[in-house]
Parts: C-alpha cells; sequence; structure tokens
C-alpha cells in the first residue's frame, strides 16, 4: 500500500477496490456494541485541520478511535499557528512527538505533497485547497458500489461549481479509474478549461444530462472561494442548476442523489429533495467512516500489526 494518499490519481483500479473491500469489512465494526478493533493500538493519528471541517475531521477521528490508535485534533486556532509559526515548524513538532499518520486539511493546493517532504508520517490529504479530496471519493464509489453490481459503463452527472470544487476532481479521476463515465455539468464560469482531461465529458444542459444519469452528484456553491461574480445572483443559479423536484423525476429510475456536503438548501439542492429515499447524502456521512478505517489500517500496516500482536500472544500462552 502507498505511504502518502495525496491524489486519488496514485491509486489503480486495484488498489480502489482493495479499498473499498476492506472497507466493507470494517463496516461491521460500526453496528457492535462495543465498536473498536486493536489494529491500530499504540499508533498516533493527528488530525491538522487549516480549514474548518465537521464530517470529514470527525469521520477520521472516529475511524482512528475504531482502530484504538491515539487521536490528536490539532485546531490553528489556540495554537502556535495563531503566533505565526509555519507548517514546517509545526510537522516537524508533530514529527518529534511520534505522529505515525498525519491528516492534514489546508486551504492552500499541494500542501499535503509538501508536508510528506518534511516527515516520515503518512500523510492523508483531507482536502488541498481546490485540488483534491481523494478520501471523499473513495466514500463516494464507496457509496456508488452498494447500489449497483458494477462500475463499468456507469454514468455520473456531476453537477455545479466545479470550478472551486476539489471533491469533483478526485471523483471524476475515480470514477474514471474504476471504469464509468462522468459528466461535469454546470455554467461555463464554473467549469475550469482543464476538465476535460480528467477524463470527463462536460455539459452546460442539466436538463439533457439528467434522464441519461445513473447518479445525480451534486456540489456546493462554494460562494467563501469566489472573489468574483461567476453567476447573476442565487436565484437564477437554483433554476438553471439547482436539482429540484421537477428535476428528480427525469432521472431514471434507481438512480442516486448524492452530495459532499455540507449543503446549501434551497440553492443547489431543494431541501425536500435532499430527504427523498434516493438520497445517499446520510449513508455517504456513515460510509466514510469505514473507508478510512480502511485507509488507516492499510497504510499503517495494520494486518502486520495485528499479526505481530497475535504471534507475539502465542508465544507467552500457557504450556508454550
Amino acid at each position: 500500500m502507498i505511504k502518502h494518499l495525496l491524489s486519488i490519481d496514485q491509486l489503480d483500479r486495484e488498489a480502489i477496490v482493495r479499498i473499498l473491500d476492506t472497507a466493507e469489512s470494517f463496516r461491521e465494526v460500526g453496528t457492535r456494541v462495543i465498536k473498536k478493533v486493536p489494529a491500530l493500538r499504540g499508533r498516533t493519528v493527528v488530525n491538522l485541520f487549516y480549514e474548518n471541517s465537521t464530517r470529514t475531521r470527525i469521520s477520521f477521528e472516529i475511524a482512528a478511535k475504531r482502530l484504538s490508535a491515539d487521536v490528536i485534533n490539532f485546531a490553528t486556532a489556540g495554537s502556535s499557528v495563531a503566533k505565526g509559526e509555519s507548517l514546517k515548524d509545526t510537522a516537524l513538532t508533530l514529527q518529534a512527538m511520534g505522529a505515525d499518520a498525519i491528516v492534514i486539511r489546508h486551504s492552500s493546493s499541494g500542501a499535503p505533497l509538501t508536508l510528506s517532504r518534511w516527515v516520515t508520517a503518512s500523510v492523508l490529504n483531507a482536502g488541498d485547497g481546490t485540488h483534491e479530496h481523494p478520501t471523499q471519493a473513495l466514500l463516494d464509489l464507496f457509496t456508488i458500489r452498494e447500489h449497483f453490481a458494477s462500475f463499468e459503463g456507469l454514468r455520473v452527472a456531476v453537477v455545479g461549481d466545479v470550478r472551486h470544487s476539489r471533491v469533483a476532481r478526485s471523483l471524476t479521476l475515480g470514477v474514471a479509474r474504476v471504469g464509468g463515465q462522468v459528466t461535469l455539468v454546470g455554467p461555463p464560469t464554473l467549469i475550469p478549461p482543464e476538465a476535460p482531461a480528467w477524463g470527463a465529458e462536460v455539459s452546460y444542459d442539466l436538463d439533457a444530462v439528467l434522464p441519461k444519469a445513473d447518479v445525480c452528484y451534486m456540489l456546493r456553491v462554494q460562494r467563501e472561494r469566489q472573489r468574483q461574480q461567476f453567476f447573476p445572483s442565487i436565484r437564477e443559479y437554483s433554476r438553471l442548476w439547482g436539482l429540484s423536484r421537477a428535476r428528480v423525476d427525469a432521472l431514471p429510475d434507481g438512480a442516486l442523489i448524492m452530495h459532499p456536503g455540507p449543503m446549501n438548501r434551497g440553492v443547489e439542492i431543494a431541501s425536500d429533495v435532499a430527504d427523498l429515499p434516493r438520497s445517499v447524502i446520510t449513508d455517504q456521512v456513515t460510509n466514510g467512516i469505514a473507508v478510512r478505517m480502511s485507509l488507516l489500517y492499510l497504510m499503517l500496516g495494520g494486518a502486520r500489526v495485528a499479526n505481530h500482536v497475535l504471534a507475539a500472544d502465542a508465544e507467552g500462552a500457557p504450556g508454550e
């Protein structure tokens, strides 16, 4: 398994399937009375988040704790970062404290790659600028796989603010890697010129794409990242690109509705649409824990650790 997860592009089809299969086995842990396994006992995982996060940070924290790892949640507020400490000095401090894995979210694209050059710990990209969010793509693939027999030929429409979305890039690369087809849909101002190079088709007509989509993946309008006006108004955006109940009726039977969260209800997705049975948005959150358990387990050598513990127990057993 790779040492660092910086981009979904590092993973071939076989590696993606292995991660998803391992996540399948870990999902059962969440149904137990005691939701813990000793696979990473004695290991330390640091959540280093320079941006606000709810789902991703908590998901990684729960995943590490369910594997019995020690978890440190690092928030920039109240830390030396607020006093001007650089990313490198923060990284070296965590390295000196014995971190085995560092999960980083940062507003600058490429920050996880830079971090991986300074530390011996495994680095997991939890979102860097507008670049990538590989673990989100993996949990999305896991969720899709629950509902379809194969990825081959699967048609995924990724709709909305593609320009500012790290999820869109990772998901497009991931779906293409496992044999699916992605169409990026949105206003011309919010589709980056390089998007076709990701292996996707591009359309500016949502109503034309929906009848052929097996998955309709809505992206949040990231107004906090927009330094200029990319569309006339929120009302106009919602009318042309929002997923309304009428547009849901145009989807094929069995098509899924997905969203990486947090949602702007009433903007990119109507409130009642987000709560439909075919919406698997809460399933995405649940599956994120299992997928991140899988990644931590595989990247930190969980299998080797477990085997070592079993061997030590056998050597020390009575009568040996």
